[in-house]
């Protein structure tokens, strides 16, 4: 154990005494900027780029390019495992990716194959992710806990894009909607009735695949009448904001946590971290509940909740 040194045993060791009342100061800004360096090292260096499914445009594809390295240096790796025919949906994402300029190739694995060193070290130089739509109950099954994960997320502290589509689109967060509700209802959202309560315990949430944090991601939310979902959800969960991304809208969210909407739609947030909410046990209710519709060209910081619309 070290031992402390008080001002006479510094003095007669040639020391100054004043050096130490400021000792314990030093000390704590020390600490301070280790924290502060380590944090940094930990921020991911990476964008995300979150599509509400639908029709993607070619400045979307292209956007997701670009943020992957651009024409002739983007290498990408589309994870098709949540679609139902996921060579041909892994394919199809792959030769469109090729016309605008990537190396893409498919990663279509099972669990066995995830675990496994060799499939991880098929991700060490990419600079781009991409996950298919479908179901995406699918994927986390396959490849929570495994090395292949930990790939996918070293590659994307280190700067490269991650994105997805539709059920590509809901895993990216740590915390994932199933589309499943309770009771069982018909989920499609074309009618209007598909989500007639906003209550508790009806939306399941599990965990994602966590590539961001603090946010929970709603998919075809405009186009699907899926407002009643996500509000239940964000009213339960009231430390998570929740996005509600449109048909042909990708959310991207920057290394330093800003989001940009972009695409034909709009990012309707959810936020209730301020809100005052009902006790547990009482019908679920709020008040302060802030509402953001954001269309594309809209920047936003979940941080400070500094927007910035369109003009």
């Amino acid at each position: 154990m070290a031992k402390l040194v008080n001002a006479r045993d510094l003095k007669s060791l040639g020391g100054n005494p004043l050096q130490v009342r400021f000792l314990p100061r030093a000390l704590a800004l020390l600490a301070l900027a280790t924290v502060a360096s380590t944090a940094a090292a930990q921020q991911p260096r990476g964008h995300l780029f979150i599509v509400g499914g639908g029709t993607q445009s070619d400045s979307l594809v292209a956007r997701f390019v670009e943020l992957a390295g651009g024409r002739g240096r983007a290498r990408i790796a589309v994870v098709p495992m949540a679609s139902g025919e996921a060579q041909e949906s892994g394919d199809e994402k792959a030769a469109q990716l090729r016309d605008f300029g990537a190396d893409a190739f498919v990663l279509l694995v099972t669990r066995a194959q995830a675990e496994s060193a060799a499939t991880a070290h098929q991700l060490d130089n990419v600079t781009g992710i991409w996950f298919t739509g479908g179901d995406q109950t699918r994927l986390p099954p396959i490849l929570q806990g495994t090395a292949t994960l930990r790939a996918m997320q070293a590659r994307y502290r280190a700067g490269a894009v991650v994105g997805g589509t539709s059920a590509g689109a809901a895993v990216l967060s740590d915390s994932m909607l199933t589309g499943n509700q309770h009771p069982p209802g018909d989920t499609l959202g074309y009618y209007g009735d598909e989500f007639p309560t906003i209550a508790r315990g009806v939306i399941e949430v599990v965990p994602g695949l966590g590539f961001v944090s603090g946010v929970i991601v709603d998919q075809h939310f405009v186009r699907r009448e899926r407002l009643n979902r996500l509000l239940a959800v964000v009213l339960e969960r009231p430390t998570l904001l929740g996005a509600g991304i449109d048909e042909s809208t990708a959310l991207e969210i920057g290394p330093d946590g800003t989001w940009t909407v972009r695409g034909a739609g709009a990012v309707v947030v959810y936020d209730a971290r301020r809100a005052r909410l009902t006790a547990s046990g009482r019908p679920l209710g709020a008040v302060n509940v802030r509402l953001h519709l954001l269309p594309a060209g809209t920047t936003f910081d979940p941080g400070n909740g500094r927007i910035s619309l369109p003009r």
